[in-house]
């Protein structure tokens, strides 16, 4: 048998308004056999710009930058491409407003400045899968804290019981698998829940899901899911 082709490298592009940060990135993911960097941007305009040119798959975004902040470039870059890439959330502080404006602008999720160099690594794999949430303790901290609407009964309403259940789990950070294994069905079947809960609650993805979930108070940022 002949051995399979290697996957194409995550391909990333890096906005942040600091050189240096740019740099320190671009050495750590540079270094790894399946990540290229391929792009900068110093303002939120060039991001969207650098991002609409070469259509990346990750956007490391700064959500503080001139011109055009983090927030308004990831609602401009995902409304105006036929395939967006996931948009991580840089920032210094996770209780930032402006990180959980980005995330309900549909950013995929966010990182810490100060995360360490495997984290880092770590958490551009992760948020490259589809079903995965990336640090969804720290979604259910700022769920908390910015919840506009209670309306559990609502949304309840617009969903079956099942799908109700995978909001839940989702919530919890499982992706398919784990979600499958816990409800012990086929991945097949949990994936056809999860499209039609977003497209009942209008969700681009998983993250804006379950920003849905947690401001609407079906589920609470107390709550472990499951």
């Amino acid at each position: 048998m002949s051995a399979e082709a290697p996957a194409e490298p995550l391909r990333i592009v890096l906005a942040d308004d600091e050189q240096m940060v740019r740099t320190a990135l671009r050495a750590i993911l540079g270094a790894e056999p399946d990540m290229e960097v391929v792009g900068e941007a110093a303002t939120g305009a060039e991001a969207i710009s650098v991002t609409r040119q070469l259509a990346p798959d990750i956007v490391l975004m700064d959500v503080r930058m001139p011109d055009v902040d983090g927030i308004r470039a990831t609602e401009q870059i995902l409304a105006g491409m036929a395939r967006p890439p996931r948009i991580v959330v840089v920032t210094t502080f996770e209780n930032d407003s402006y990180v959980y404006d980005a995330l309900r602008a549909g950013a995929a999720g966010f990182l810490l400045k100060r995360a360490g160099a495997d984290d880092l690594v770590d958490a551009v794999r992760l948020v490259a899968r589809a079903d995965a949430l990336l640090f969804p303790a720290s979604i259910r901290a700022l769920a908390g804290q910015h919840a506009r609407e209670r309306h559990a009964d609502g949304l309840r309403a617009k969903l079956t019981d099942r799908e109700a259940e995978v909001l839940r789990l989702m919530a919890a950070g499982l992706a398919n698998a784990e979600i499958a294994v816990h409800l012990g069905v086929g991945q097949a079947t949990v994936k056809t829940h999860v499209a039609a809960l977003l497209a009942k609650l209008g969700a681009r993805d998983r993250t804006q899901a379950v920003i849905v979930a947690y401001e609407t108070g079906f589920v609470n940022p107390g709550q472990n899911g499951g």
